[in-house]
């Protein structure tokens, strides 16, 4: 009865959502003439329930973003700054470790252009995008948007050109001044964003309470509370000063987030943040940051500019007192430089009001301890006394800055797919890192600027052991552990040389072993990702194919592989009953030229292998939702109903053994 209705709401699911190719967002398109040379080009899709669509923002290592191809602008016309999108929603994805920006029921992409060429009639536009539910589809949209003649509108039509599979021209809404932008915000989770922002202020201040436990900083406490109670007429006035002295710092700060974000735009750093090639200098600036901090050399703004601002901190009063804060800022630059371009780095990565937040977090810290040491002068005698153990706090730092640098590259790498720095390969220099700083605390290694010491104090050696400790824990990381507290930041465990494990149980326990043209997936399992060399080697062992749909960004498609596929009978069918053909259809590899061409059935160029299993899965099976499971036998006949996304794991290996059971 249990296999009766199973295969009763298999057919059901199938007849809604694999037996067709789904259209979960229609578009629509419109010109809207700003002048006779600028235009916008609007996008505007309608979204069906539960589905979302990725933001061109969207994190690397998450769901793929939206991405635009605007044809032959080159001399006739040219784009007037980026992409503008309706307000997206924002949610922490925990299969992929990333935060994902999406829409759901509506979306709106705005391009302004500004025309070149006066005899350019038309404007052509592609969109590659991913849409998702239970299941995901990487779809694209190819738009002709028909620009008006100098003096002429044409009249005010919108064609859908969405219920089409092939891309047409059509005629779109021109209006003779740019119409206000109107936009429904879409309301992100308010718990979520303020959780986010929390996290980034608790961040930020541990960011600044680090900064001023180093040399630059530490130092200066005594000497600038110092200064305001011995100069101040009465000690309520030192007080007021000091307190005028904190609020500055902050001020400074704060105003050099705003700035970061008002010059650049919220949308703008998230894009920065998300490029493979600004990734890479992102990590060139932070190993440039973590080697200062090593005592290679010192990062320091001119003197020219410390000696300007001492002078007028001398006039006294309101203004005295800010410039005295922005001389500690510049002064203290070569140790809070690197730590504010890191948080400015990372806080602007999350878009909006992030870089205002992760400054006011840092400076706050800052600020407290000059404002509570002035209001509370006996406290002084209560700070430790400057020495090695400052440069100690920097050189942490510096190891810190350097670990982190390597999850830009690792960015880099995962986007490009180049797999230079695979899971054992940053596990490897993790180690490495947390390491030597492990002997560096412990006392066995020293740098340029650490002071002879006979012995180590408590706290040091606390810090190294749990320094140590870490170290250690990561270790088994290199033979296939999940290490979930940093799960967030090495490679996924499939971007690996060895995913099955250097001693775990697998179908082919090194590459060597493996059949011609396979490769290690998911928990060791033997994978083809070529149909054709698949079916070649399931016809020499005789043995039925299991086709699996997939996507490297398909959060569901991870589901199924974590979840189901890790279950120890389903795996074993895997393993040893089937041949398994994984085909990713948003693989970016491009073609050889001779195998590039036109679709037949969508009409869409198909230029790239993920475009190539695309239109395989469509024009075989007419559907193009991922994951999505085909058991076929050698003649390439289906054995039973196809599946998508199924996590109950009795069903999806009853739907396994009832395929196997068909095949002769």
């Amino acid at each position: 009865m249990k296999k009766v209705l199973f295969f009763l709401f298999s057919f059901l699911a199938l007849a809604n959502l694999n037996a067709q190719i789904v259209k979960p967002v229609k578009w629509t398109s419109k010109v809207e003439k700003i002048s006779d040379s600028e235009f916008n080009l609007v996008m505007e899709g309608k979204i069906d329930q539960d589905w979302h669509v990725y933001s061109q923002f969207t994190p690397a290592d998450g769901p793929l973003p939206a991405e635009f191809d605007f044809k032959d602008a080159k001399g006739n016309y040219e784009l007037v700054g980026k992409v503008k999108e309706s307000p997206y929603k924002k949610q922490f994805n925990d299969v992929f470790g990333v935060d994902e920006y999406y829409f759901e029921k509506n979306v709106t992409f705005t391009q302004k252009v500004k025309i070149i060429n006066a005899k350019l009639t038309s404007i052509k536009v592609k969109i590659d995008y991913q849409v998702c539910k239970t299941a995901c589809i990487n779809d694209n949209m190819s738009f002709t948007f028909q620009l008006p003649n100098t003096g002429q509108v044409p009249e005010e039509t919108v064609t859908n050109i969405s219920e089409t599979d092939t891309a047409s021209s059509s005629q779109f809404t021109v209006s003779e001044t740019a119409k206000p932008e109107t936009k429904t915000v879409a309301e992100a989770p308010k718990k979520e964003a303020q959780r986010g922002l929390w996290t980034i202020f608790f961040l930020a201040f541990l960011g600044g309470f680090a900064a001023l436990l180093t040399p630059c900083v530490f130092p200066m406490i005594p000497m600038t509370v110092s200064f305001f109670t011995k100069q101040s007429k009465n000690p309520g006035q030192g007080k007021r000063n000091a307190i005028l002295y904190g609020i500055s710092i902050i001020a400074i700060y704060v105003v050099l987030g705003l700035a970061i974000t008002g010059i650049f735009g919220a949308d703008a750093l998230n894009a920065l943040s998300t490029n493979p090639w600004f990734n890479v200098f992102f990590f060139l600036l932070l190993v440039v940051f973590a080697v200062s901090f090593l005592g290679a050399f010192e990062i320091m703004l001119p003197n020219s500019w410390a000696n300007k601002v001492d002078r007028q901190a001398d006039r006294g009063g309101i203004i005295g007192i800010l410039f005295m804060a922005l001389a500690l800022a510049i002064v203290s630059f070569s140790c809070t430089g690197p730590i504010v371009g890191t948080l400015l780095v990372e806080s602007a990565s999350k878009g909006g009001i992030a870089p205002i937040v992760g400054m006011l977090g840092f400076s706050s810290a800052l600020a407290l301890p000059f404002m509570l040491f002035a209001m509370f002068p006996s406290w002084m005698h209560s700070l430790p006394k400057s020495g090695g153990w400052l440069n100690t706090v920097k050189v942490s730092l510096g190891f810190l800055e350097l670990a982190l640098a390597f999850k830009f590259l690792s960015n880099a790498d995962l986007v490009l797919q180049l797999h230079l720095l695979e899971r054992e390969v940053f596990l490897a220099i993790w180690i490495t890192i947390f390491g030597v700083w492990a002997l560096y605390l412990l006392g066995k290694i020293a740098t340029p600027h650490d002071s002879p010491i006979t012995h180590i104090s408590v706290g040091r050696l606390s810090l190294g052991l749990l320094v140590l400790a870490f170290t250690i824990y990561m270790i088994p990381g290199l033979f296939g552990a999940p290490l979930k507290l940093i799960s967030a930041f090495p490679p996924p465990q499939t971007y690996s040389e060895s995913p099955t494990r250097f001693f775990g149980n697998s179908s082919a326990s090194s590459k060597n072993e493996l059949p011609d043209g396979a490769e290690i997936g998911p928990h060791g399992l033997t994978v083809f990702t070529d149909y054709e060399t698949g079916l070649a080697y399931a016809k020499a062992i005789n043995k039925p194919v299991m086709l699996d749909f997939t996507g490297y960004a398909c959060v569901n498609c991870r589901k199924m592989e974590n979840n189901v596929w890790s279950d120890e009978n389903v795996l074993n069918v895997l393993k040893n009953e089937v041949v398994l053909i994984s085909l990713y259809v948003d693989d970016k590899r491009e073609l050889p030229k001779n195998e590039q061409t036109v679709s037949k059935k969508t009409g869409n160029e198909i230029t790239t292998i993920g475009d190539k299993w695309t239109e395989f899965i469509i024009t075989r099976y007419q559907t193009n939702t991922q994951p999505f499971y085909v058991l076929i036998d050698l003649k390439e006949e289906k054995l039973n109903a196809p599946i998508s996304y199924t996590p109950n794991i009795d069903d999806y290996f009853a739907w396994l053994k009832d395929g196997i059971s068909k095949f002769k």
